[in-house]
């Protein structure tokens, strides 16, 4: 059964809206945890944004279900990640001026580079994962560097539109989730999922976890956080 991250950056931008100590995406985890999240995900970017470096360490101090840091491969982030030792690590492409992240990995561009922080990152019992675009010979590379699975960035085809534009864009998620179960690489998915597009995924078959976050702390707004989260863990779990 799939599970599902939610991520809590969000929250973290609302906080330092002011910069002050609230809302706490520690507390807000710590909500998802008791309505039935899988795991909690946070992106540590290297302009420190939204989370902090303290937010990773206390997640992980006080969340009994997995920890998963998004986070790309600058030095500053890794070290981070070698300290706190989430369970798991997605590694993510980062661009300064973008809003939120636009791509998957560059995987064959990188690949040394992220062999090397794989390297690190597994010698401390790290989970890792790639986020990559539905493109086969990206998930053949991430296999190559050591990863052990990857996340398929969703993007495209949530914001697709036309019909048949959606349908090869589901077509594509599908292939790929296939082909990185053919290499023995668990598959994820995430990026642009809401309440609405994330059935056909559920309803896909292949998928080990589905990572949300925009949506589900945009329900909240409405009717709660934790009623958000058993929202979308309905969702994923009936594909209705």
């Amino acid at each position: 059964m799939a599970s599902l991250g939610v991520n809590v950056d969000h929250v973290a931008t609302v906080r330092q809206a002011r910069g002050g100590s609230y809302p706490d995406p520690v507390e807000a985890a710590l909500a998802c945890q008791r309505s039935g999240a899988d795991s909690i995900v946070a992106h540590l970017r290297e302009d420190r944004r939204h989370i902090q470096d303290e937010d990773i360490h206390e997640l992980k101090k006080k969340l009994t279900i997995r920890l998963n840091l998004e986070m790309s491969i600058h030095p500053s982030v890794v070290s981070v990640a070698l300290e706190a030792r989430p369970d798991q690590a997605t590694l993510v492409p980062e661009r300064r001026q973008e809003k939120t992240t636009e791509a998957g990995l560059d995987v064959l561009r990188e690949k040394k580079s992220l062999q090397e922080v794989t390297e690190k990152l597994k010698a401390k019992n790290i989970t890792v994962s790639y986020f990559v675009d539905p493109v086969l010979e990206h998930i053949d590379t991430a296999k190559d560097c050591g990863a052990d699975a990857v996340e398929i960035h969703t993007g495209a085809y949530a914001n697709a539109t036309a019909k048949g534009e959606i349908e090869k864009r589901l077509n594509e998620i599908e292939a790929a989730v296939s082909h990185a179960l053919s290499k023995d690489l668990i598959a994820h998915v995430g990026h642009g999922l809401d309440y609405q597009n994330v059935v056909p995924l559920a309803n896909m078959g292949g998928i080990t976890e589905f990572n949300i976050g925009f949506s589900i702390i945009g329900r909240s707004i409405f009717v709660g956080l934790e009623e958000a989260v058993k929202e979308m863990r309905l969702k994923i779990r009936s594909g209705a």
